[in-house]
């Protein structure tokens, strides 16, 4: 038991160094915060170090009067010195606020070390009155810059180091530790619960941040499962029907040679075996969903169902027109499914961002690919805030990158927005 006290002895002064040394002894110190607060202290930092420069000459000023000729009879060059030396603390503050502290603790000692012979025993001692509010200052900017324990820390040491002053002095004098203590134990606190406040609010914003990442994040998860839904069924369709051809093929020959048979055997092999596999890749995607039956094994909508889809949406109060060039014709189903979807995306989205406005949708066929434009006029009224990120645009732009096609959006001189897809009816690459 003995040994066990006597290695905390020896643990608990080390341990309370170590700190000291971590918190004081060091040119560390928390960033100025981030977001507009960044830029606005950036922008006030200027005018903030003018104002303590002049803070600083109107202190020394102060403080050269009292050392130099009132109870302390320093001579000016001395009291010029220590006073100039100790008021230049405040403006280091600013920048290395732990060093700008061992400064001001370290001249109010020389200053009470210099003066303690000279000085009467009515006199204050060991803080002057411009001293105890520049100190004050000093331990206030400290607080806002380190955490709370660095702080006690450095509000501790600066009360011991008056206490030892007017302690250790030769005669008795008039202390004026104890206002000093109230006085910076105050600034201390305010200065402590508005870097808490600070922090707090930093905090609350790095995690809006990862919050909106992570919203972005799942969205564009949901999308692209929703994309990959839609292709298990437009891609499973074709392999079914790619698997029934080569059974059939062979009852369609006369007398078809064992090297056919053999052939259309392996391809309706890989047929299944492919299918198989998209099935058991793609499949479960569709058992998060929680549509009926009916609605899963629906088939996907083609340009075909287009005029299907604009008579709904004018039928919600939206004025659209539709402009169609060059000769339609049966494309790919996977270029069919995006361009619908292109279409209904941004129908969706005129009529939630631009209530009122006119919609043109414009398809046009050429002979390389399929370019779908959406253009809406200027709202007629307000549109309700959105709330976080949308679906619609991310999905058009997966939609347009999956089949290697170009896709941009944005506003319209006149005032509206315009959503364009170009894509390629074959892999150009």
């Amino acid at each position: 038991m003995k040994k066990e006290d006597e290695h905390r002895l020896v643990v608990a002064p080390r341990a309370v160094f170590r700190a000291l040394r971590e918190d004081l002894w060091t040119t560390g110190y928390d960033p100025v915060p981030r977001s507009g607060w960044r830029s606005r202290w950036l922008n006030w930092l200027p005018v903030l170090t003018l104002a303590l420069l002049l803070l600083t000459a109107m202190i020394t000023v102060s403080n050269v009067s009292v050392l130099g000729w009132g109870d302390y009879q320093l001579g000016v060059w001395y009291a010029l010195l220590l006073a100039g030396g100790q008021s230049m603390a405040l403006v280091v503050a600013i920048f290395r606020p732990v060093a700008a502290w061992w400064m001001a603790t370290i001249v109010m000692v020389i200053i009470a070390w210099i003066v303690e012979p000279r000085i009467t025993p009515e006199a204050l001692f060991p803080f002057t009155g411009s001293g105890i509010l520049l100190q004050a200052a000093v331990l206030f900017l400290l607080a806002l810059r380190v955490r709370p324990r660095a702080v006690v820390e450095a509000l501790t040491i600066s009360v011991l180091a008056g206490v030892a002053c007017s302690a250790f002095a030769s005669r008795p004098h008039d202390s004026d530790v104890a206002p000093a203590v109230a006085i910076f134990a105050t600034a201390v606190v305010v200065g402590t619960s508005l870097r808490g406040r600070q922090v707090a609010r930093t905090e609350l914003v790095v995690q809006e941040e990862i919050t909106a990442e992570e919203r972005a994040r799942r969205t564009l998860l949901e999308e692209r499962n929703r994309i990959a839904r839609e292709l298990h069924d437009v891609v499973a369709h074709h392999m079914s029907v790619i698997s029934i051809q080569a059974q059939v093929a062979p009852h369609l020959v006369e007398n078809p040679s064992d090297e056919l048979k053999e052939n259309l055997a392996g391809i309706r092999g890989n047929a299944v075996d492919a299918l198989t596999e998209l099935r058991r890749v793609l499949g479960v995607l569709r058992s998060e969903d929680a549509l009926s039956q009916e609605v899963r094994h629906a088939p996907q909508p083609t340009l075909d169902q287009l005029d299907e889809l604009l008579g709904n949406v004018r039928g919600a109060g939206l004025t659209v027109t539709t402009e169609t060039a060059g000769t339609p014709r049966r494309l790919s189903p996977g270029v069919e499914l995006s361009a619908f979807r292109i279409v209904q995306e941004a129908l969706s989205n005129a009529m939630r961002h631009a209530p009122g406005a006119e919609v043109r949708v414009a398809i046009g066929y050429h002979s390389a690919g399929l370019t779908v434009r959406i253009t809406n006029t200027a709202p007629d009224e307000p549109a309700t805030p959105s709330q976080g990120i949308g679906h619609g645009l991310l999905g058009m732009r997966e939609r347009t990158a999956m089949l290697g096609g170009e896709f941009a959006n944005g506003p319209v001189p006149e005032g509206g927005y315009e959503v364009v897809a170009t894509l390629p009816l074959e892999d150009q690459s």
